[in-house]
C-alpha cells in the first residue's frame, strides 16, 4: 500500500509542478527507489489511456473515496503492470471493478484499431516529429537468410514491396505490407503498428527487432570475418548480435558492461540469436587493460557509451527530467566521459578503426566530442567519411563535421542518432603527413576513404541448413 500511496503523492506533486520525477522520487524516502521510479514513469506514460478508462467506467463516481492519482497507479498496475501484488484495502476496492476495467481496455483497443497496449501510446516526441517510426526488423544472418524470411512472411499473407528507393517509400506501408530497407540489406521495414514480439521468427532468434539507427554502427564498422572486435558498452546486446552476424560467428567478440542484470539479459538474447564467438565481461571498459595479450589482435572497436538519450522517440524526458538534466553542465559531464572512453578505445595497440555512436541529438555529445578527439590525437588518427549518400550529415561545426552522420525521426524515419568513425593512420601515412600537414587538415571529404558496405554478406553453410528447417514451419 505504501508503494501506491507514494506513487500517487508524487503524481500530485507533479501536477502542482513541485519538482521533477527524479527529484521527487529520490526525496520520497521509499525503501525501493527503483520500483517507485518505474511505477511513476509508466503511469505517466499511460496517463491519457488511464484517464479514458477511468472515465468510461465511472470508477471515481462508484468509489467516491478514491482519488484520481491513486486510481491511476492502481489501474495501471492491474491492466499494464505485473498485477496488483499489494495495496491492502485499495487492492480489494479496485479488484471489484476488474472485469469492467479490462473490458474498457479491450473496447479502447478495438476503437483505436490496435492489438497491443504499447500501440495506445502517443508520445510527445513522436508527435513533434510529425511521423510514426516504422517497425524495423533485422534478419539474423546467423540463423536465416533475408530471402527465406521474406518468403516466410509472404506465406503468412504479407505483401513484399521489394527494395525501397527512398525514405518516402517507408512512410505509407499497409498493415500487411513490408519492404526492404534502402541502406541495410538485412533490414526489413513494416507498418508502425505491427507487433512481432510473439512471432515465431522473433522468439526463435531468426529476426531482431532493432531500430535502423541502432543498426548503423555495426553495419558501418563492418569487421571482416574472423576479426577480433570489442563492443565496449554492450548491453542490451542488439549491436553485439549484429557484430557477431557480420563476423559469421568467427573470430572473437569481447563485450563489456557494468550492469550485472543487463548483462544477464544480454546473455539470454545472444543465446537466442545463436551467437557463439562472444566473451562477456561484467567490467568497466575504462578499466580494461589494452596491453593485456588477449586483446593484442583487436582491430575494431564499437563504442556506444552512456549519453543523454535525447534522440529516443518514446523517451519520457519531458516528464522524468528537470531543466538541469539537459543543462550545459550535465552535457559537459557526459561529453567528458565519452572523450575518456574514446581515448581508451584508441589506446589499444592493434586497433585500426573505432566507431563512436550516441542516441543523442546534442552537439556537445557528438560533433564536439569528435572534434576534441581529433585535436588531441593530431595526425595519428583521421575521420572516415561515412555513407556519402546518407541525407542527414553531422553539423559543420568543424571541417570534418559533415563526414559524420546523424539520424532523426523527420529526416530518416528513425530515432535520433549520431555516428562517427575514427581510423588510425599507419606509420607510412604518419611519415608522409609530417611533410604535408596542411594538405591533411584541408583535404575535402571526397579525398577520404568512404565506407562502402557490401550489398549482401555471405551466409555460412550451417546457416543455410538452419534456414531450410524454418522454411518447413507451418504458418
Amino acid at each position: 500500500m505504501a508503494l501506491y500511496g507514494k506513487a500517487a503523492a508524487i503524481l500530485g506533486q507533479l501536477d502542482g509542478k513541485r519538482g521533477s520525477v527524479k527529484t521527487l522520487v529520490y526525496n520520497s524516502g521509499h525503501k525501493n527507489i527503483k520500483q517507485l521510479f518505474a511505477l511513476v514513469c509508466e503511469t505517466l506514460k499511460y496517463t491519457r489511456v488511464l484517464e479514458e478508462i477511468i472515465n468510461t467506467t465511472d470508477l471515481l463516481k462508484k468509489e467516491k473515496k478514491l482519488q484520481i492519482n491513486v486510481a491511476k497507479v492502481l489501474v495501471y498496475d492491474l491492466l499494464f503492470g505485473k498485477g496488483l501484488k499489494c495495496g491492502g484495502s485499495w487492492k480489494a476496492l479496485i479488484m471489484k471493478h476488474r472485469s469492467q476495467l479490462k473490458s474498457a481496455l479491450a473496447r479502447l483497443k478495438v476503437k483505436r484499431k490496435v492489438s497491443c497496449n504499447e500501440d495506445l501510446l502517443e508520445t510527445k516526441a513522436s508527435s513533434a516529429a510529425g511521423c510514426q517510426l516504422p517497425r524495423y526488423v533485422r534478419v539474423n544472418l546467423l540463423k536465416n537468410t533475408v530471402e527465406d524470411v521474406i518468403d516466410y512472411f509472404k506465406r503468412e499473407g504479407y505483401t513484399y514491396l521489394g527494395q525501397a528507393t527512398s525514405v518516402a517509400d517507408l512512410k505509407h506501408l499497409g498493415r500487411k505490407q513490408f519492404i526492404g530497407d534502402l541502406h541495410l540489406p538485412e533490414l526489413l521495414v513494416f507498418h508502425p503498428k505491427i507487433d512481432l514480439h510473439e512471432h515465431f521468427l522473433y522468439t526463435a532468434g531468426h529476426i531482431i527487432l532493432q531500430d535502423k539507427a541502432s543498426c548503423l554502427p555495426a553495419h558501418l564498422l563492418n569487421p571482416p570475418t574472423g576479426s577480433h572486435v570489442i563492443d565496449a558498452c554492450a548491453a542490451p546486446g542488439n549491436k553485439t548480435s549484429h557484430l557477431a552476424a557480420i563476423l559469421c560467428n568467427k573470430g572473437k567478440l569481447f563485450a563489456f558492461d557494468l550492469d550485472t542484470k543487463r548483462l544477464s539479459t544480454m546473455g539470454t538474447l545472444l543465446l537466442r540469436a545463436g551467437v557463439t564467438c562472444h566473451e562477456l565481461a561484467n567490467q568497466d571498459f575504462l578499466l580494461v587493460d589494452p596491453s593485456n595479450p588477449k586483446y593484442q589482435d583487436v582491430k575494431y572497436i564499437l563504442l556506444d557509451p552512456s549519453c543523454s538519450g535525447s534522440g529516443i522517440v518514446n523517451r519520457l524526458n519531458q516528464l522524468t527530467d528537470d531543466e538541469a538534466s539537459s543543462s550545459s553542465q550535465r552535457l559537459q559531464a557526459l561529453a567528458s566521459f565519452q572523450c575518456k572512453a574514446l581515448n581508451h578505445a584508441l589506446s589499444f595497440p592493434g586497433v585500426e578503426r573505432v566507431i563512436y555512436s550516441t542516441c543523442s541529438i546534442h552537439r556537445e555529445e557528438n560533433e564536439d566530442v569528435v572534434e576534441e578527439i581529433l585535436q588531441q590525437h593530431g595526425n595519428r588518427i583521421r575521420l572516415v567519411n561515412l555513407m556519402p549518400s546518407w541525407p542527414y550529415r553531422g553539423l559543420a561545426t568543424f571541417l570534418e563535421g559533415p563526414w559524420c552522420i546523424r539520424a532523426a525521426p523527420k529526416d530518416t524515419l528513425t530515432n535520433g542518432f549520431f555516428v562517427a568513425m575514427f581510423e588510425k593512420q599507419c606509420k607510412q601515412m604518419e611519415q608522409s603527413k609530417e611533410s604535408s600537414a596542411e594538405e591533411v587538415t584541408s583535404r575535402p571529404a571526397a579525398g577520404l576513404n568512404s565506407v562502402s558496405v557490401p550489398e549482401k554478406r555471405p551466409v555460412a553453410q550451417s546457416q543455410k541448413k538452419k534456414s531450410k528447417k524454418v522454411k518447413k514451419q507451418k504458418v
